[in-house]
C-alpha cells in the first residue's frame, strides 16, 4: 500500500513535469507572438526559416537545461531574487546555444535582431514574472499553515533557537516546528512545542507526527551525535538537514565549495564576488580614470601649492598592505615638512610637522586624491577599508581580534567606517576597534549598491571630520 509520502512524491513529480512543459510552451508562444508583431504579413511562417527553428530548438533545449539549473527544486526558505537570477541565467544559456547552432549552420545572418532581442526579453519577463507570482502565492498559502513541512529541531542551543526564531519570523517559507530534542535541562525552550529528552524517543515521535525534516543544530563538538541521528533514520524517507555551527566561529565569512572533489566549508574567506567582483573592478578603474581626468586642474593646483609650501617632493609614498597582505606604495600629497621618523607617529592637533597647506588638505581629505592612481593600478579600490601604516598593523593585530581580516579585500580611498564618523586620528585602542568592526561589517555585507551609497555619502559630507588633523 502506498504511503502518503509516496503519493506526495508522485504528485510533486507530475507537477515538475507540468512545470517543464509550461516553460517550453512559454518560450514557443513568446517566439510566435513576437514574430507576429515584427513580421505582420504572416508571422514566423513568413519569416526566414531560422526563426521557427530557433523557437522550436530553444523550447526543447529548455526541457534539458532548466532542470540542470535547479529551477524545479523546492524554493522554500530561499530568496525570490536568487530564483529570478537563476532563471535568467538558464534562459541565457539556452538562447546563446540556439544562436551558436544557427551560426554553425551559417544561418545566423538571417536572424532578425529586433525579433531575437524582443523574444529574449519577453521570455525573461514571462518566465521570471510567472515564477515570482507563484513564489508569492505559495508564500501566502504557507502563511495560512497550508502545505507546511513539519520539522524537528535536534539540539536547542544558540543555533537551534536561532533556527526556531527564523521559522517564526518567516512563515512564508512554509515550515512548522512540531518538536525539539534537547538534553540540556537548563535551556529555555519555547512554550507549546513538545520537547524530547532521550534519543530513543525520536524515531517514534517522527513517525507519529509525520515529521518531514530533521534539522541538526548541534555544536561542532557533538559530531558523534550527528552521525547517530543520520544512522537512526537511514531507512526512512525523511530529509535531514545539518546546520553547521559556523556562528560560533567569529571569522570573516563562510561559503560552501568543492575541494579536491569533496564538499568543504570555507570559514575565513572573503565574499565570493564572481561577476559582481568583475563589475566592482571595472567600476573602480573607470571611476578612477574619470576622477583623475576631471580633477586634473585641482590636483595640479594642489601640487603647485605643496611644492611652494616647503622643500621636498609633491607626492608622499609610504608602504601599506593591500589585498591578502601584499605590500604596495600608497600615494598622497605631502602635507608635512620633510623629516625622518624612526617610528610612525599619527598627526595630532597643531602638529608642528604639518604645513599650512597640509593642514587644509588633511582636514578636507584632498591629500588622498593621488590614491586614484593606486586604484587605476589595481592596488586599491574606490571603496574599502582604509590602509594603515605597517607599524600600526603590527601593533594592533595583537590588540584587536580579527584586525588582519580587513586585508582580505583591497583597501579603499573611502569606506564604511569613514562615512560613519570614524576617520582621522585613532589615539586609543577603542577607536581603532570600532573602525575595524565597521570594516568587517562592510566586507561581510558588501554589495555594489553599498559601494555607490558610500561614494555618494562621501561626496556629500564625508570629506571632513573633527579628528582629521
Amino acid at each position: 500500500m502506498a504511503t502518503p509520502s509516496a503519493y506526495a512524491v508522485e504528485r510533486q513529480t507530475a507537477l515538475q513535469m507540468l512545470y517543464r512543459v509550461s516553460d517550453a510552451m512559454t518560450i514557443g508562444i513568446c517566439g510566435i507572438l513576437v514574430g507576429a508583431f515584427w513580421f505582420p504579413a504572416g508571422g514566423l511562417g513568413n519569416a526566414a526559416p531560422v526563426h521557427g527553428f530557433l523557437t522550436a530548438f530553444c523550447a526543447v533545449a529548455a526541457l534539458i537545461v532548466f532542470p540542470a539549473f535547479g529551477l524545479y527544486e523546492s524554493w522554500r526558505g530561499r530568496s525570490g531574487a536568487a530564483l529570478a537570477l537563476r532563471t535568467v541565467a538558464a534562459w541565457s544559456v539556452v538562447a546563446v546555444s540556439g544562436l551558436v547552432l544557427a551560426y554553425l549552420m551559417h544561418q545566423v545572418g538571417q536572424v532578425s535582431r529586433l525579433w531575437s532581442t524582443s523574444w529574449f526579453l519577453s521570455v525573461i519577463v514571462a518566465l521570471v514574472g510567472a515564477r515570482l507570482v507563484l513564489y508569492r502565492l505559495l508564500g501566502n498559502v504557507r502563511r495560512q499553515g497550508i502545505n507546511a513541512k513539519r520539522v524537528l529541531i535536534f539540539g536547542y542551543g544558540p543555533l537551534g533557537s536561532e533556527m526556531f526564531r527564523r521559522v517564526q519570523r518567516i512563515p512564508a517559507a512554509g515550515y512548522q516546528v512540531v518538536g525539539i530534542f534537547c538534553d540540556n535541562e537548563d535551556e529555555t525552550l519555547p512554550e507549546g512545542i513538545p520537547v524530547l529528552r532521550a534519543p530513543q524517543e525520536i524515531s517514534a515521535f517522527v513517525r507519529e507526527h509525520d515529521v518531514r525534516e530533521i534539522w541538526l543544530t548541534l555544536p561542532m563538538a557533538a559530531c558523534r551525535d550527528l552521525c547517530d541521528v543520520v544512522y537512526q533514520f537511514r531507512n526512512d524517507l525523511i530529509d535531514i538537514r545539518w546546520v553547521p555551527d559556523i556562528m560560533s566561529v567569529e571569522l570573516l565569512g563562510h561559503r560552501f565549495s568543492q575541494f579536491l572533489g569533496l564538499p568543504v566549508i570555507d570559514l575565513n574567506s572573503p565574499p565570493d564576488m564572481r561577476i559582481t567582483g568583475v563589475l566592482k573592478e571595472s567600476f573602480d578603474r573607470t571611476f578612477a580614470a574619470m576622477a583623475l581626468l576631471g580633477l586634473a586642474p585641482l590636483m595640479l593646483s594642489i601640487a603647485l601649492m605643496v611644492k611652494l609650501s616647503s622643500p621636498g617632493p609633491v607626492l608622499f609614498r609610504q608602504k601599506r598592505l593591500g589585498i591578502d597582505g601584499k605590500p604596495f606604495n600608497v600615494f598622497k600629497f605631502r602635507t608635512m615638512v620633510v623629516h625622518q621618523d624612526h617610528v610612525v607617529k599619527q598627526a595630532t592637533r597643531d602638529d608642528p610637522r604639518v604645513t599650512r597647506i597640509g593642514a587644509f588638505l588633511r582636514r578636507t581629505s584632498l591629500d588622498e586624491l593621488p590614491q586614484f592612481l593606486n586604484v587605476l593600478r589595481g592596488e586599491m579600490s574606490v571603496v574599502g577599508p582604509r590602509p594603515h601604516a605597517l607599524e600600526h598593523n603590527e601593533m594592533y593585530k595583537e590588540l584587536i581580534d580579527r584586525y588582519m581580516l580587513r586585508h582580505r579585500v583591497k583597501p579603499g580611498i573611502t569606506g564604511w567606517a569613514q562615512i560613519n564618523g570614524l576617520r582621522g586620528q585613532t589615539d586609543t585602542v577603542e577607536k581603532m576597534r570600532a573602525r575595524i568592526e565597521f570594516d568587517i561589517y562592510y566586507i561581510r555585507n558588501w554589495s555594489f549598491r553599498m559601494d555607490l551609497s558610500i561614494i555618494a555619502r562621501t561626496a556629500l559630507h564625508g570629506w571632513t571630520g573633527k579628528a582629521a588633523y
